[in-house]
């Protein structure tokens, strides 16, 4: 008999028919280890109800709303105009009258201006006794006045804030200087009756004037400044 030995080994080593699966691979040609996810699909009638319960929500709330918004609509909060100090200019002037050596001027503004200080400042820093009141004016803006009978220059720089000056500007009937910083703040500057009053602030020129006109009133109305100040007895 032949030796069949030689067959056999070449049979073992043929190779593999092509189209025919690899080892350890699947039918479908993938192997065990890279088998993708699989991804849950909701069901149409569980997507509905999920879009029903969320519509239903977002009606309710929109209903919550529209059953207290009239309740809110009949009950605004109140409006506030904010904290306004009653300061009284003119009493708060006389009382100073007896130190200051003048009567300090209290423009009558009405209701369109609002003082929030008056004070009456010895001077024991700057040398300067000053009369000082602060105006809130109609567009909500400040224009702080000082009044004294001591001026000097270097004294009318600093309350100027160094601002060159820029013109004049006639309010009551008086040309007043004109101080412009280029930034905003101006003063506008009046020596009469024996004081020199400053008027300075980010405020328009046509509030500086409105004011301006009832403290060239106020001027003329008192006494016009001849004596010294008295001086305040030391304790």
């Amino acid at each position: 008999m032949g030796d069949y030995r030689g067959v056999n080994e070449l049979q073992d080593t043929s190779p593999e028919a092509p189209g025919s699966p690899s080892v350890g691979a699947t039918p479908d040609g993938e192997s065990a280890a890279g088998e993708q996810p699989v991804k849950p699909v909701i069901r149409a009638a569980a997507a509905k109800r999920a879009n029903a319960s969320v519509i239903g929500m977002i009606i309710a709330l929109a209903l919550s709303i529209g059953a207290f918004l009239p309740v809110v609509l009949m009950n605004p909060s109140p409006k506030s105009d904010g904290y306004r100090p009653d300061i009284n200019v003119s009493a708060i002037a006389q009382n100073a009258a007896g130190v200051a050596g003048f009567t300090p001027v209290a423009p009558e503004t009405g209701d369109t201006f609002r003082s929030n200080y008056a004070r009456w400042e010895s001077g024991s820093g700057s040398g300067v006794a000053t009369w000082e009141v602060g105006y809130l004016t109609p567009k909500e803006s400040f224009i702080g006045l000082v009044q004294t009978r001591q001026a000097n220059p270097t004294w009318l720089l600093q309350q100027t804030k160094n601002a060159p000056v820029t013109g004049t500007r006639t309010a009551g009937g008086r040309d007043w200087q004109l101080r412009d910083t280029g930034k905003g703040e101006k003063s506008m500057v009046l020596d009469y009756r024996g004081t020199t009053v400053i008027l300075t602030g980010p405020a328009s020129l046509e509030e500086f004037s409105a004011l301006a006109a009832a403290v060239v009133t106020s001027l003329e109305r008192n006494p016009a400044a001849t004596s010294s100040p008295q001086a305040i007895p030391a304790p």
